[in-house]
């Protein structure tokens, strides 16, 4: 009898404890944080160290080392136009896209100017192919593979960062489709308009008959 009361004293004890855990544990969880989204990469952080190198290269070129001929002279016309770009066009570019970071408006310039400054690079490394000494050669092969390589990097993070942008917008518009949902479902029902009792209809009263005037007396003949 003794353990029996125990065990029930013990049931009694636990009951809103175990009930309890199984509140919580069957309440909603609240959703995790969304991620929150890495900050763009900066033009001049992924470009300014491989242009240094380009800069650095094609000053130290000498191409009067190089065999006589047109090849010569094009790559030497064409390191001088690089020298003037890197000095003159490519900054303000540069600097616009690092005021607005992951702005394709600011970043499309200065990746269509990259493009063209890759296209005239690989022309002087492939004329050195054919003129320059082999130190020249690869010291130009080396600085084409890093501009690049630096290149891609920086068009990646633009991709990623636009990405990165659209499925915030897409995520923002089905927050607010789902906020209106639930707007129109809470807004309350509009009152019923009172239905208004119809006027009672009034009978009218006919006219009573006219009365017939009251008949006279014949008048008596006076006597003499």
């Amino acid at each position: 009898m003794q353990i029996l009361q125990a065990g029930l004293i013990l049931t009694l004890t636990l009951t809103p404890i175990i009930l309890r855990g199984q509140t919580n544990a069957a309440a909603p969880q609240p959703e995790a944080p969304a991620a929150v989204a890495s900050a763009p990469v900066t033009a001049s952080s992924v470009l300014e160290p491989v242009l240094t190198q380009v800069q650095t290269t094609l000053t130290s070129l000498k191409t009067d080392k190089w065999k006589k001929g047109s090849v010569r002279d094009e790559a030497a016309e064409n390191v001088k136009d690089v020298l003037h770009d890197l000095q003159t066009n490519l900054p303000p570019l540069v600097n616009a896209a690092d005021g607005a970071p992951g702005a394709l408006s600011k970043a499309i310039p200065l990746m269509k100017h990259l493009d063209a400054l890759y296209d005239v690079i690989l022309r002087i490394e492939e004329g050195s192919r054919v003129s320059a000494p082999s130190d020249q050669i690869d010291s130009l092969e080396q600085t084409l593979k890093s501009f690049g390589t630096a290149r891609i990097t920086y068009y990646d993070s633009l991709q990623q960062s636009a990405s990165g942008q659209e499925k915030q917008v897409v995520d923002l518009q089905a927050t607010l489709k789902a906020q209106q949902a639930a707007a129109q479902e809470a807004k309350p029902a509009p009152a019923p308009v009172p239905c208004t009792p119809p006027k009672p209809t009034v009978k009218k009263k006919r006219p009573a008959p006219a009365k017939a005037p009251p008949a006279t007396a014949p008048a008596q003949p006076k006597t003499p």
